[in-house]
């Protein structure tokens, strides 16, 4: 037995106890064939094995965003960008450099403000938006996807007026008038999308391969895709099928409706039942996607008491309490996971509570279920993780992109449950990583650094924000590999280089498990493989 392709003179963390460290790493088949030294993989060469010296590069198992939204990520790359503006006139004016070849009529849809960054911390209202774009209907979505601004030309389209009302789990911000002011959050979110055009199936084909192509870019070999309706689904397994789909994707569906329903008896999906590891290990569809409540940038996160920022504010609930308890039953009964959505107090807790009654009805062990996010937890909610054997997934830029205003939110005593990773860990729970792209920076060198510091990439503050929640570096890379291959069922297969399991690997030029922590953002991802297959290579 001859290996198809050996790696040499290499630092290789393995991410596996049985062999932590090693030099070399030889690959048949797709799959690991061995890892251990340099003597030892040559035996396994022959004139045919491809054998590559790593000059002393580091070598790590793949990354895995563990909360991230492949297509968002494609149509963020073909769309006007405006993550990042310091202002909303910022905002207005990357639109319009974007836009300058659109014709009147057509929809303009970017993404990416906040208002958090601007020196008016307030909403900002359609006029300015509506003054710059007369005839043609623009939306911009929130950085979080939770709110969304549109102008007087898609208000207009989408039929909106002083008489629309809230919808259950949305709002519209108003004027003082009682008109819209153009910020829609939410659940009301949906009376402008009803109006927007679908995108072609070119179009969306096209979002996707430039999304897996960003991926390879930065390290990523997998992904957990948090939330895709059938049609989106059905180009994955189109891609993967036909041998073009350069990523591990482990799919969450969409919420399917109330069980039993038409729309959730029409998902094909649904009707499959769990499906794991098609197309040689590219494609998974064994879970489902639930909303409990919005985001805390926007005020929508489900809170147990009044925002301390807005005290007639508590939030909003997306979804029914009762929505997730039925679909925990039935997930439970189906062998599908149930990940939701939770963010506030109050929405991790009906979460909680709704698994805690699912399995007094349908006891299962080994369940997985998830709460994405975790966001702000009360204190006495966190032991009930590790009870229930609930998973959160968080993502640890979430953490250095809020904390300059998440206290002004929830005040000082909330916010000591709030992006909480040493607590929950110390619970004995794991804690799948991610970014939640396109609403953080796809870099997983921007999560491991903010896992490790708790400080933004200038690294401020210093020694970190609530520097006691910081994960050591060996947990912050296992929270990028083997436990998001744990929290969707992969670990015999992904997450660690493993003899067995799939070769996918990332070589970088520094070792970011010694080096000081101002270095890590200065790594560079030198190649990323899956299987085996050099998926990118910087050179």
């Amino acid at each position: 037995m001859r290996a198809d392709l050996v790696l040499l003179n290499g630092k290789i963390y393995t991410v596996d106890n049985a062999r932590p460290l090693a030099s070399a790493l030889a690959v048949r088949g797709g799959r690991v064939m061995f890892v251990g030294s340099d003597a030892e993989a040559r035996m396994l060469a022959n004139a045919s094995t491809s054998v590559i010296d790593l000059h002393g590069a580091t070598v790590v198992p793949g990354f895995v965003d563990a909360h991230a939204h492949l297509l968002g990520l494609g149509n963020r790359l073909q769309r006007p960008n405006v993550a990042g503006s310091s202002s909303y006139e910022e905002v207005i004016e990357r639109v319009k450099v974007w836009s300058k070849n659109v014709k009147p009529g057509e929809w303009i849809l970017g993404r990416g403000w906040d208002q958090n960054r601007w020196s008016s911390k307030d909403f900002p209202t359609h006029n300015a938006l509506s003054l710059a774009f007369p005839n043609n209907p623009v939306v911009v979505t929130r950085v979080d996807g939770h709110a969304m601004l549109a102008n007087a030309k898609a208000m207009e389209l989408a039929g909106i007026s002083a008489a629309t009302t809230d919808p259950d789990g949305g709002r519209i911000i108003r004027l003082s008038s009682g008109m819209p002011s153009g910020v829609f959050i939410d659940n009301a979110q949906s009376l402008i999308a009803r109006a927007i055009p679908a995108a072609t199936r070119a179009d969306t084909r096209r979002a996707i391969l430039a999304a897996i192509t960003e991926c390879n870019r930065w390290g990523l070999t997998g992904v957990h895709d948090a939330g895709e309706d059938a049609g989106t689904i059905g180009i994955y397994e189109e891609l993967a099928k036909a041998g073009n789909y350069n990523l591990r994707n482990y799919v969450m569906l969409s919420d399917p409706g109330e069980p039993g329903t038409p729309p959730a008896l029409r998902n094909p999906y649904l009707r499959r039942g769990p499906q794991s590891a098609l197309y040689n290990g590219h494609l998974w569809v064994r879970a489902i996607k639930l909303y409990a409540d919005g985001a805390l940038g926007s005020r929508g996160a489900a809170l147990l008491a009044p925002y301390d920022d807005e005290p007639t504010n508590s939030g909003l609930l997306v979804s029914r309490p009762e929505h997730i308890r039925v679909w925990a039953e039935a997930a439970l009964r189906g062998g599908f996971q149930m990940n939701v959505h939770a963010i506030g107090d109050r929405g991790n807790r009906i979460v909680l509570d709704a698994v805690e009654s699912a399995l007094r009805v349908v006891p299962k062990a080994d369940h997985r279920f998830r709460i994405e996010h975790a966001q702000v937890i009360s204190l006495e909610d966190i032991p009930r993780f590790a009870k229930l054997g609930v998973i959160p997934s968080m993502q640890a830029t979430h953490q250095t992109s809020d904390m300059r205003w998440a206290e002004e939110r929830v005040g000082p005593q909330r916010i000591r449950g709030a992006y909480a990773w040493r607590s929950l860990l110390n619970t004995g729970v794991v804690i799948p990583n991610g970014t939640d792209f396109p609403v953080e920076e796809v870099n997983p060198l921007l999560t491991f650094h903010a896992a490790v510091t708790r400080q933004d990439p200038t690294n401020w503050p210093a020694g970190g924000w609530y520097p006691e929640q910081k994960m050591t570096r060996e947990e912050a890379l296992q929270s990028m590999t083997i436990w998001p291959a744990y929290a969707a069922f992969q670990e015999s297969e992904l997450g660690s280089l493993t003899p067995g399991k799939y070769a996918d690997f990332v070589v970088l030029d520094r070792d970011i498990m010694r080096i000081p922590d101002t270095e890590i953002l200065g790594t560079m991802v030198v190649s990323t493989w899956i299987g085996g297959k050099r998926v990118y290579d910087a050179k």
